[in-house]
């Protein structure tokens, strides 16, 4: 089943960032967003994820399929990384953690509490946790944050195969993961003239 972005407009605070926007992303697919800073792809992300409500539009086929990684990790720092994850797939029905571990060489680190690991192991233990949902629509806000060229490469495989079990990938990030994607360009949704230049896209 397809995802499909129709007309949306997206807002902050009240007022519209993007209007208009429209995809179709099918299974065994990804859809990299592009744009600069503050130019909206933070609140796409939100309203397809459905985090906050759309000003006009409709997403349809997202109903229970989407897991959201944003920049922040939501781990629980006194929990070590492999009961971290168990607690994720506790949460969205039990799966085992092993392919989790697995795919972002943690089974080293799967005792070690969350609090105590550096910035990349604290990313890469998030992105872990997408695994673990067994959701099929991954939305993902600049996964690649704090990652060194050898963990990109780790999540871009991770996605490569998330992809291939027929799963599907939305992704805003300023680098090339190396990943067969289509592209698509958020600035030509722009909804207002207004500078938000120096914004923090964290925000928008």
């Amino acid at each position: 089943m397809e995802l499909t972005v129709s007309d949306l407009t997206v807002a902050r605070g009240g007022v519209p960032i993007l209007a208009g926007v429209q995809f179709v992303l099918a299974p065994g697919r990804a859809l990299v967003l592009r744009g600069p800073n503050g130019s909206g792809k933070t609140t796409l992300l939100r309203t397809v994820a459905g985090l906050q409500p759309a000003m006009a539009g409709t997403v349809a086929g997202a109903e229970e399929r989407i897991a959201y990684a944003a920049h922040a990790d939501g781990l629980k720092a006194a929990l070590t990384v492999a009961e971290n994850l168990a607690f994720w797939a506790s949460v969205f029905g039990g799966a085992s953690i092993e392919p989790a571990l697995d795919a972002f060489d943690l089974r080293a680190l799967a005792g070690r509490r969350a609090g105590h690991l550096s910035a990349g192991q604290k990313r890469r233990l998030g992105l872990a946790r997408l695994i673990v949902t067994g959701r099929e629509i991954w939305v993902l806000d600049e996964p690649t944050v704090s990652l060194d060229v050898a963990s990109v490469a780790m999540f871009a495989d991770a996605v490569r195969g998330h992809l291939a079990g027929g799963g599907m990938a939305l992704i805003a990030t300023h680098i090339d993961l190396g990943l067969e994607a289509d592209v698509l360009d958020v600035t030509p949704f722009r909804a207002l003239a207004w500078d938000v230049a120096g914004s923090d896209e964290a925000f928008l």
